[in-house]
């Protein structure tokens, strides 16, 4: 079923699983060589920037499959905010990606933009776009997802053997779900496929060549994209690089990070102790946590369980300035057995957090190779014991073991062909590590490399404010400066609650 919104006369279509997709093209017709992209108004999720800038959206067709042009074809739907200096100072354009995968990209044209150094907005058009499998661009949905929705949900982190025969049944459910909602889109809906979608979208905006930012899961398509379309580069920044390694890999050295982040949250609320009240030591605050934790695992909070405060976890480590609020939702329930300070405002059930779910499995899975049952287990077992209570909400991948196309390759990432890259980190980031940066670095020769010192939170650029990456960022995209070197800024260090 496809609902239909209108706002000031553009058509959005809302679809379940690939209900965005177009009748196939006849046999006999030729496929058109640049698809006709024009701009007009934009769906109510697309917020308006600050006056005198103005945003506009358009739709894209291309092939739900490239190699065969003369199939099915998908809408991709595509934001763009011109660039607000003079035609002299003008650079191009400018794509952006938000990560994920599953993360709409729509709005982030504008929200994105609104935090770039004014020299980088005056100089680019920035052009957001939903990839395949998001958003408004043929959505995916994987309907229950092995129950994945439920409140309060399954305890993530499996302890006996009943619970990860559980845990793996959940798994084989979640790809049956997806199989079933997005059918014979399945393998289509990859980050090489959404690579080729972006040099379509250069094609229809008439450019050469584009510049691209890609924040996160933004960092691996962009390297997926350099590896089939070098010369298509103008600049290319990557923010908080995921690296060239297969996603169930990166989920376990992610995994393996927050397990080193939460470590150093604990030791904070403990320096903390008169602002928090859980206790003078990292053990103490530790044990509060863990309180906290089994409490909710046995005995459910308005539907808030031991999933549901491991999601809380999850996104509280990624980003300083969360912390304060974890730990204060953690003393109050501890003092009045409330779940509101650690639910999130943010509903997860939503429409939006169901869209995201399905794509980024389905992403991932079709990324690449995935895991064996029995490598998944035995990698839960390996991570319980060096800690008995890991943080498994990012462990997305495990999934890909029931998967109903399974790929033969890994996405290739990384060309010697292309442009110099500037890479960007945050050194104790526990979402995308930046061993994942120094290995995407490898891949692409004459890259830099600039590194947020003695900083903890995930994404860097035009993000956490730090001048000297700023700087670096904004220099290389509107004079294509590369830096002779590697670049060290020095970061904010851990904050004052």
């Amino acid at each position: 079923m496809t609902t239909v919104v209108r706002r000031s006369g553009l058509l959005c279509a809302l679809a379940a699983g690939t209900a965005a997709l177009l009748p196939a093209t006849p046999a006999h017709a030729a496929a058109p060589r640049a698809p006709a992209l024009h701009f007009g108004a934009c769906p109510d999720s697309v917020p308006d920037p600050p006056a005198p800038d103005r945003v506009e959206c358009g739709e894209l067709s291309v092939p739900l499959d490239h190699d065969h042009p003369e199939g099915r074809h998908i809408r991709l739907t595509v934001s763009r905010v011109p660039a607000s200096g003079t035609p002299e100072e003008r650079r191009g354009v400018l794509l952006v990606n938000p990560g994920g995968p599953g993360g709409s990209g729509l709005p982030y044209a504008v929200t994105k933009r609104a935090k770039l150094p004014e020299s980088v907005r005056r100089a680019y058009d920035v052009i957001g776009f939903d990839p395949r499998g998001t958003g408004h661009s043929a959505p995916a949905d994987c309907g229950p997802m092995g129950g994945l929705f439920d409140a309060p949900g399954q305890d993530p982190v499996p302890k006996d053997h009943a619970a990860e025969r559980g845990y793996l049944d959940s798994l084989r459910r979640t790809a049956d779900d997806c199989a079933t909602g997005v059918g014979t889109a399945l393998p289509h809906l990859s980050t090489t496929e959404t690579a080729r979608d972006m040099d379509a979208l250069r094609t229809a905006l008439g450019e050469r060549r584009i510049s691209y930012l890609g924040v996160s899961y933004g960092s691996y398509l962009g390297a997926a994209y350099a590896a089939r379309f070098p010369h298509r580069i103008r600049h290319m920044v990557l923010d908080s690089v995921v690296g060239p390694e297969n996603w169930y890999d990166f989920d376990l050295r992610q995994s393996r990070a927050l397990l080193r982040q939460r470590d150093t949250f604990f030791g904070w609320t403990a320096a903390h102790e008169k602002r928090f009240g859980l206790g003078s030591s990292a053990a103490e605050v530790r044990a509060a946590y863990q309180r906290v934790r089994d409490g909710l695992a046995a005995r459910p909070v308005d539907g808030f369980g031991a999933a549901e405060f491991d999601r809380t976890v999850y996104r509280a480590l990624g980003r300083t300035e969360r912390w304060a609020g974890l730990a204060d939702g953690l003393r109050d329930h501890l003092r009045t057995g409330k779940v509101t300070g650690l639910r999130p405002a943010d509903p997860f059930d939503g429409a939006a957090s169901r869209t995201y779910e399905a794509a980024n499995r389905t992403v991932k899975c079709a990324d690449g190779p995935g895991p064996t049952p029995a490598r998944v287990i035995a990698d839960l077992r390996r991570m319980r014991r060096l800690d008995p209570q890991p943080v498994l909400t990012g462990m997305e991948a495990p999934v890909c073991a029931y998967w109903h196309h399974r790929p033969a390759h890994r996405t290739a990432l990384g060309s010697p062909a292309a442009p110099p890259v500037l890479l960007v980190a945050s050194d104790h980031d526990p979402v995308t590590p930046i061993a994942g940066a120094r290995a995407l670095q490898r891949r692409l020769p004459g890259s830099r490399l600039v590194t947020l010192h003695d900083d903890y939170s995930h994404g860097v650029f035009a993000s956490r404010g730090n001048a000297c990456v700023d700087g670096a960022a904004a220099a290389y995209l509107t004079a294509g400066t590369v830096p002779s070197a590697d670049v060290h800024c020095t970061g904010p260090g851990l904050p004052t609650p």
